[in-house]
């Protein structure tokens, strides 16, 4: 089968991924900071699926890491057929609380290392008329002028991207899709120290549900994946609200990361 390479792997929507792929038998390559999990990951993997999974320790966040990743990504002599960018990390605080280097650790994990993977896989895909990239962005993109945590502005960049690399792609036997999930149960919350308990429970999607609607929706060709019909709904209206309106809801807060 071919082989899928995933970022932010060992925990929450990316281990579903890793988790949901392996099942359906594909060989992966798994991208995450922490080395120890990502072997324990792949391990598992192996004994539950009988696939064949490597393992690659980087911080997407430097160029080193991103380097390392992209170089593996562009490897045409192993082919990686299917591209899911999902490390991220966001922000609670807003632009003026926190520091510089930590709003450019998030534009470089958020944005820079998408692009940068993004560009290297199409140079194998596009010339081989096959593969597809899933870049994990967010439903808070649809509502980037918020005030609040710039993560949202990060995965506004980060849909219309995708959209429009897939768009082009399309003509040369590529798929390329941006992934919008909203509230999905991960570790993530938990680890930040942050109280989600204020969130109703319909608000809640689980990452296995996310993963499965995502590859449906790349098999159907979209280009704009939305799980669930609540978060298709949300997504409608925050793109169709006044900027005004949007200028005066709450912030958002939480931080959230995917490495």
């Amino acid at each position: 089968m071919p082989t899928a390479l995933v970022t932010g792997a060992t925990a929450g929507i990316g281990a579903a991924f890793a988790d949901r792929l392996a099942r359906d038998g594909r060989d992966l390559v798994l991208v995450a900071r922490n080395e120890q999990r990502l072997a324990d990951t792949a391990a598992e993997l192996t004994r539950r699926y009988g696939v064949a999974v490597e393992v690659l320790a980087a911080d997407l966040s430097t160029a080193e890491g991103c380097g390392a990743v992209e170089a593996r990504v562009g490897d045409a002599d192993r082919p990686v057929a299917l591209l899911v960018n999902n490390a991220g990390i966001s922000l609670h605080k807003p632009f003026t609380s926190n520091s510089a280097d930590d709003e450019e650790r998030l534009l470089w994990l958020n944005v820079r290392s998408v692009l940068r993977l993004t560009h290297a896989a199409l140079a194998v895909m596009v010339p081989r008329r096959s593969g597809a990239i899933i870049n994990v962005s967010s439903v808070s993109g649809f509502a980037a002028v918020m005030p609040g945590s710039t993560y949202p502005a990060s995965k506004a960049w980060v849909t219309n991207f995708s959209e429009s690399i897939g768009a082009a792609a399309r003509r040369h036997g590529v798929r390329v899709m941006a992934l919008c999930p909203g509230y999905t149960h991960t570790e993530f919350h938990d680890s930040a120290g942050i109280d989600m308990t204020g969130l109703p429970r319909f608000a809640w999607l689980e990452a296995d549900q996310v993963v499965a609607e995502a590859l449906r929706d790349l098999r159907r060709g979209k280009l704009l994946s939305v799980p669930s019909l609540r978060y298709k709904a949300a997504a409608v209206v925050l793109s169709r609200l006044p900027r005004a309106v949007l200028h005066r809801l709450p912030s958002a807060g939480g931080s959230r990361t995917r490495e």
